[in-house]
């Protein structure tokens, strides 16, 4: 146990304050960062991502019909529930509520499964098995749900920016048409210069400014681009854009592949490998920067964050588990827990601050259960023989 915080925790947080500290001491700019954002998104991890799928069969996903159902079912439920509850209970938008369940839905299975699970399990056919289907599940289903849902929001956004522009046009047209002495007699008297700002004009340039945030994502893909055919239904729409996305569009392609059984030839495996390496250490890079543009601090919701993915979310997927009978193998049940108890994913973090979407929850919600994990892996280690005896 010693030996996986020695290895695995520390140097994530090491990497991750010397982002932090780069971050504070303006080492990068806004430029550099997001450019630095846009090479793990668009590049290095859905070269990671595809790799770590194509490399499985389908005969691995059919072996074991029950882990992968359980896997399927639990990781991606757990995820929504992480979404529906942002909204509910801390009345996020929806492409906030989509981040905060790629963080806080989502283990990142990807760079820490076989560094865990392998020095207390061994690595075996059961291990690989495991880290392999809840791969897939995370990869190839969560990440492209998530863009999913940034996408509809944005949609939904869009067409609310939309209604409140021609409402205000509308009211502009009316006063035109008016007689000049009743615009004469409604128009406000012109604010001097550097008059000071009342608290109703601070709200309202506040909220004004929050919108222009929120539809950063907007920007950030339609700059440079031409005007393009649009897709009237949101959610077709936001299939689209989703699927566009390289992040989602790889695991994708991997996951068909697989299905199909068309195995990639290993000597292209180099190709992919060498910028796949670079993925893990410039995410959690990322990562500390983007926690540098916001305060530190911990509250309810990022204590929640962290209990969902550290504690509810295997203690949910364990119970089903036990109730689909897989108590009987108890190796296989206690690596999946540990597969699902991983910290958050950091690509979560890096679509939060590539695009400006929940940036100071996310990022500090990906602090804590890092460091929180150096101590529920130990809960979960010495829990689950207890369970598996009670229920075996």
């Amino acid at each position: 146990m010693i030996k996986i915080i020695v290895n695995d925790i520390i140097p994530i947080l090491v990497i991750m304050a010397l982002g932090y500290i780069c971050g504070r001491v303006h080492y990068f700019d806004d430029d550099q960062r997001q450019g630095l954002n846009k090479v793990v998104l668009d590049i290095a991890l859905p070269a990671a991502l595809f790799v770590s799928i194509v490399k499985a069969t389908r005969e691995m996903l059919a072996s074991d019909l029950m882990l992968t159902i359980l896997s399927l079912v639990g990781v991606t439920g757990m995820f929504m529930l992480s979404y529906w509850l942002c909204k509910k209970l801390f009345h996020h938008t929806t492409q906030e509520a989509a981040i905060c369940a790629m963080i806080a839905g989502s283990p990142t299975i990807g760079f820490l499964g076989f560094a865990v699970l392998d020095p207390i399990y061994g690595n075996d056919v059961t291990t690989n098995l495991v880290i392999g289907i809840v791969s897939i599940v995370v990869n190839a289903v969560t990440i492209p749900l998530g863009f999913y849902l940034i996408n509809k929001g944005q949609s939904e956004l869009r067409d609310k920016v939309a209604k409140q522009s021609a409402a205000s046009s509308n009211g502009s047209a009316a006063a035109v048409a008016a007689p000049a002495k009743t615009v004469a007699a409604v128009a406000p008297a012109p604010t001097p210069e550097g008059a000071p700002v009342t608290d109703e004009e601070a709200r309202k340039a506040e909220k004004e400014h929050g919108i222009r945030k929120e539809i950063d994502v907007i920007r950030a893909e339609e700059r440079g681009h031409g005007k393009k055919h649009v897709i009237k239904n949101q959610n077709l729409a936001a299939i689209v854009n989703a699927v566009k996305k390289p992040v989602a569009a790889a695991p994708l392609l991997a996951v068909a592949l697989v299905l199909l059984g068309v195995r990639v030839p290993d000597a292209l495996d180099p190709c992919f490998d060498l910028i796949a390496k670079a993925n893990s250490g410039v995410a959690v890079l990322s990562a500390g920067l983007a926690l540098s543009t916001v305060s530190l601090g911990i509250n309810k919701e990022v204590i929640w964050n962290t209990f969902f993915r550290l504690i509810l979310t295997p203690a949910v997927i364990v119970a089903a588990g036990f109730l689909l009978g897989m108590g009987s193998d108890p190796a296989k049940i206690s690596m999946l827990c540990m597969a699902v108890a991983l910290p958050p994913a950091f690509s979560g973090i890096i679509i939060s601050s590539r695009y400006n979407i929940y940036v100071k929850e996310g990022a500090n919600s990906v602090a804590v259960s890092t460091v929180g994990f150096a101590a529920t892996c130990i809960l979960w280690v010495w829990l689950m023989p207890v369970l598996c005896s009670m229920f075996h």
